[in-house]
């Protein structure tokens, strides 16, 4: 995800398939008379589901490792209240197998890169730029580019193209995306890689073909309405591309070079919405705060940040309308967290949090809760933060961002034993949450349990498929158990997990 790979991997990821990078296909829909027949799903697709799946899961433990990569909890959780309607709304339609279902990761991943870009990866996995987050103007707009991608996945269009090519193409695709991403610090050798004869051969062989793109949107908006979107979203998001391609590109906009617009899947896109009903969307107040914290969290710089903190004492401020003044409070707060300002943090917090009640705005006023829980355990007031929260423990369920929150401020207070039994249950149906198994870590740490916090750092590590890392926190762990820490119990659950990721190892080695 980060710059360097985009930059440099982008032309053969975008071409070949493995990225699936945002462009103006991924929204268009074809009318319903140039609609092209395409095979049902999996059809001549030699790259079976579990293959796929693997295939997948090798790309993104590189992308874990990643320093653009970010676990940032209000973000992902307001990104997965996108994509889980989407999910469901395919499941609903009929474009989500049990199979699919089952096998597929469905996962989000965001990383900082300021460009405006997504992608979809095999095996169900989704990535999202903070650029795109911050770029759009609605949930809809965002919502317009999650549904293709999605009807990429749905629609085995990766596999479809695999199957058109040799059988070890998928090998040779990856090992391209992994040398990219190891050859980030590296230019001379990625450029050496990407510009050889095999990536110009892929570049040039490779590429959805057109009538994939169309079932990809034409799939993808009929998933909005279902999913509880607007789909004039998807026309607002196209005029911001069109708006795009008559400017000089600056880098911002990636996929506009290998997707040109055309005039064909403007006018498609425009006759699908229904008539009367093409004006955008209205933005919501929390989609403008989500947009700004994106714009804040992808490290613009120290100069930008301190300008965006004085955003609330600019002279226009009065005149703007109400999203778009707790968009900039919200900014402003967390700029100065950014640049450790805690005390002005929570003046412009006070008055960011005035003005959202007075709109009386669910969503808004639970974001603002969060950014006022962030704030006070950043100034080290745990006690504030659980006050904010409005929990005195974490018993029954609830939404992400509060169970991180508020099991850190339950760990600074004190009470980590309030927090283990729920993130234990969390992790149960989450296992690839690493931030919560770090969290269970610290927890148990917290109440002198030292073999199940070094498990739970092992199982962090597994959850980003980083099993060199994890072997050696269970060996740590096993070196306790024989000097008499933990109970029986525990042990065997220790050498069993043990076993299992050695087990996993051998077969990535085999893999490379």
């Amino acid at each position: 995800m980060t710059s360097a790979l985009l930059r440099l991997a982008a032309p053969v990821l975008r071409s070949s398939v493995l990225v699936l990078a945002l462009g103006v296909p991924m929204w268009h829909a074809a009318p319903a008379q140039a609609q092209i027949a395409l095979p049902s799903m999996g059809d001549g697709a030699d790259l079976t589901t579990s293959e796929e799946r693997r295939l997948g899961d090798r790309i993104i433990r590189s992308l874990y490792r990643d320093p653009d990569y970010i676990d940032d909890p209000q973000l992902h959780a307001y990104v997965m209240g996108i994509w889980q309607p989407l999910v469901q709304a395919s499941k609903a339609r009929g474009d989500l197998s049990a199979e699919l279902q089952e096998r597929f990761a469905w996962q989000v991943l965001l990383g900082r890169d300021k460009s405006i870009n997504a992608f979809a990866l095999p095996g169900g996995y989704l990535g999202v730029h903070l650029g795109l987050i911050g770029a759009v103007s609605s949930s809809d707009e965002l919502a317009t580019v999650m549904a293709h991608e999605l009807t990429h996945v749905t629609q085995r269009h990766i596999a479809r193209m695999f199957g058109e090519e040799k059988k070890n193409m998928p090998l040779l695709i990856a090992g391209m995306v992994l040398g990219a991403l190891a050859a980030s610090k590296s230019p001379d050798a990625a450029n050496a890689m990407i510009v050889g004869g095999q990536a110009a051969a892929i570049q040039n062989q490779l590429g959805f073909s057109r009538s994939m793109e169309r079932e990809a949107d034409r799939i993808g908006y009929s998933l909005l309405a279902p999913a509880g979107f607007a789909p004039q979203g998807a026309v607002s998001m196209f005029e911001k591309l069109q708006h795009a391609s008559r400017l000089n590109d600056n880098g911002s906009w990636p996929y506009l070079r290998s997707h040109p617009l055309t005039t064909e899947r403007m006018a498609d896109m425009q006759t699908r919405v229904p008539h009367g009903h093409t004006q955008p969307p209205v933005p919501t107040m929390e989609h403008a705060m989500m947009a700004g914290r994106a714009r804040v969290l992808s490290r613009p710089g120290i100069d930008t940040l301190r300008q965006w903190t004085q955003l609330p004492k600019a002279p226009g401020f009065a005149q703007l309308n109400a999203n778009d003044q707790a968009a900039q409070l919200y900014v402003a707060t967390l700029s100065q967290m950014e640049l450790k300002n805690l005390a002005d943090a929570r003046k412009v917090w006070n008055q960011l949090s005035a003005h959202v009640q007075a709109q009386g705005d669910a969503a808004a006023k639970q974001q603002v809760r969060w950014l006022g829980a962030e704030l006070e355990l950043a100034a080290q007031q745990p006690q504030a933060a659980l006050q904010l929260l409005g929990i005195a423990d974490l018993r029954g369920p609830q939404p992400r961002p509060t169970l991180v929150l508020g099991s850190q401020a339950l760990i600074a207070t004190g009470q980590a034993s309030k927090v283990s039994d729920r993130l234990q249950s969390w992790v149960v149906d989450q296992p690839h949450d690493a931030t919560a198994w770090r969290l269970l870590a610290q927890a148990w740490q917290a109440q002198n349990q030292g073999l199940r916090a070094v498990r739970a750092e092992a199982e962090a590590h597994v959850a980003h498929y980083d099993y060199a890392a994890a072997i050696d926190r269970f060996k740590a762990a096993q070196d306790l158990a024989r000097r008499g820490q933990g109970d029986h119990i525990e042990a065997s659950i220790v050498d069993t997990r043990l076993r299992a990721v050695e087990a996993l190892l051998r077969e990535q080695a085999r893999e490379k």
